[in-house]
């Protein structure tokens, strides 16, 4: 009886459980598929309420700073794709220079709260940039906010011709940090009683026209901006060309201010080589926008690199660079500083401590343009022959190019800046991109786009004062914004007449610093890159 009962209980036993297990799973799997469907339509809906009604920050509002209502870049109201289709559709159609810098209607660059980036001692160190110029808004506005974008604070801008201009000038001035500095005869008598005359430094470069003018021009703006610099408390200054960008590469982030703050403090002067724009078309109109292929300089080559591939880098032009080679510096702000031309600082007590920087660069985009041929030779009254170009000019592809564009018709002028400027080869310009003497640098021409779309340039036109009155024009070109009192009373005096005590207190002055230095080292010119003559290859043929 046992054996048939457990016979039974073991037979019955499937039955059972096989009905149990099976009568509850459609309940449960339907059950379990309802809450997979509505659990994330729950959490959806609640996230949809909250932002709705402003429970949860954006975090891309995170960028903005405190306290700023701001956005992150194409978070406005405004549809990214309409703002790209206006922003290509005006570029294609429109030239002139405030069309070409007004091109969206969005307010503000929100990362520095406005367009004004106006820094004020919140950042460290303080960089300055000092320039001599005479362009047009469409060049000095990118090229400054540019700069202030990668930290440089204050501009101390040497003016004339059309920079000079009260509708230009009445923009310069509105911007913070802005200091314009106007070339008149209060200034140039100024000049005339600076130290530098009665110096052998830049002596040879004297009385001379075209680039030595401006050169020596350079030279005594320079020194008064060391004045200004001082008493606006910068630590470090910079002087450059309104086609020149710093590209600050090998700091930790993409920021000049970044870059000299890890420079040591017993360094006096960095020099930062030049790059040189390589132009790909010959209807180049916004070289900061649209050239971004640059050929490195000898120090940052290889040397067999260098002049191994020499004759390719060249194309038949005098030298490697089209114009120079040796770059410009940044000086840190000290006593007796003193410029050494334009592209070097010196110091009359010391020889500075200077060091060369491995990666970052200033960026020459020069003849970038086809009009800067015709501009040069407007710019220079010589006469287009080999003898009287070499009076005028420092450097060979200079003179060769003021002989073309004074000597041959536009479509020969055009001819030949194709085969000496435009690199339209491609298997030369990929050989040099493998080799890596051309790169490609966008840095740039992102930046400045992004300034450009954001309607900072429109900005900074619109809020400057509709009129320059005549007492605000005065009071820039005789008093405080031009700093020229200040700067004037730190000038020696060159001319006779000046009382006794004057001239002894400066033939002391000069005869402590003649026995501290001495002999002071004579300006540096801008100087081609190096030649292939007297160059042996290590290479075993």
């Amino acid at each position: 009886m046992p054996s048939h009962l457990h016979t039974s209980l073991r037979a019955s036993a499937p039955s059972f459980y096989s009905n149990s297990s099976s009568s509850p799973s459609p309940s449960f799997a339907a059950k379990l598929l309802l809450l997979l469907t509505l659990l994330p339509l729950s959490l959806a809906l609640l996230a949809f309420a909250l932002q709705w009604r402003g429970g949860i920050t954006d975090p891309t509002t995170r960028w903005a700073p405190p306290g700023s209502s701001h956005l992150f870049p194409g978070m406005d109201n405004a549809s990214p794709l309409s703002s790209v289709s206006r922003h290509s559709s005006s570029s294609s159609s429109s030239s002139s220079d405030c069309a070409h810098l007004a091109r969206s209607a969005s307010p503000s660059f929100p990362y520095y709260r406005d367009w004004k980036f106006d820094f004020g001692s919140s950042l460290k160190p303080k960089i300055c940039v000092t320039t001599s110029t005479s362009a047009a808004l469409d060049q000095i506005l990118p090229w400054m906010f540019y700069h202030k974008v990668i930290g440089v604070t204050t501009f101390f801008l040497f003016v004339e011709g059309k920079a000079a201009s009260p509708s230009i000038s009445k923009v310069l001035e509105s911007i913070p940090g802005v200091k314009v500095i106007y070339r008149t005869r209060e200034l140039e008598e100024q000049q005339a009683r600076s130290r530098i005359w009665n110096e052998t430094w830049l002596s040879s470069f004297f009385y001379k026209p075209c680039n030595y003018e401006l050169f020596v021009k350079q030279s005594l703006n320079m020194e008064m901006a060391i004045v200004m610099a001082r008493d606006a408390g910068m630590d470090w200054i910079i002087h450059l060309d309104t086609d020149e960008l710093m590209h600050p590469a090998g700091a930790r982030e993409y920021s000049l201010r970044q870059l000299l703050m890890d420079v040591p403090d017993n360094v006096d002067m960095v020099v930062f080589p030049n790059y040189e724009s390589s132009v790909e078309r010959d209807d180049i109109k916004d070289p900061f926008s649209e050239v971004s292929m640059f050929k490195k300089n000898y120090d940052h080559l290889p040397k067999d690199t260098y002049f191994g591939m020499y004759k390719e880098s060249t194309r038949g032009n005098p030298n490697y660079f089209l114009t120079y080679g040796n770059g410009k510096s940044a000086a840190r702000i000290q006593d007796h500083l003193r410029p050494n031309g334009a592209h070097r600082w010196h110091n009359y007590m010391k020889t500075p401590n200077e060091v060369k920087l491995e990666e970052a660069a200033v960026l020459h985009y020069t003849y970038a343009k086809f009009s800067d041929l015709t501009s040069r030779r407007d710019r220079c009254g010589c006469k287009p022959t080999k003898e009287d170009v070499k009076r005028c000019f420092m450097l060979e592809f200079d003179r060769s190019a003021f002989i073309i564009a004074s000597t041959v018709t536009e479509d020969e002028m055009l001819n030949w800046y194709r085969e000496h400027v435009v690199w339209g080869d491609k298997d030369v310009k990929m050989k040099l991109l493998r080799k890596g003497i051309l790169t490609r640098i966008y840095a740039p021409m992102a930046i400045i786009q992004g300034l450009r779309e954001s309607g900072v340039f429109s900005s900074v036109i619109a809020s400057a004062p509709s009129i320059l009155s005549r007492d605000k024009f005065l009071s820039m070109i005789g008093g405080g914004n031009s700093s020229r009192a200040v700067a004037s009373e730190s000038l020696p005096s060159r001319k006779a007449g000046r009382s006794v005590a004057h001239h002894s207190t400066v033939r002391k002055i000069l005869d402590v610093e003649a026995s501290a230095a001495a002999s002071h080292a004579s300006a540096i010119p801008p100087l081609s890159p190096p030649g292939r003559r007297g160059y042996v290859s290590d290479e075993v043929y």
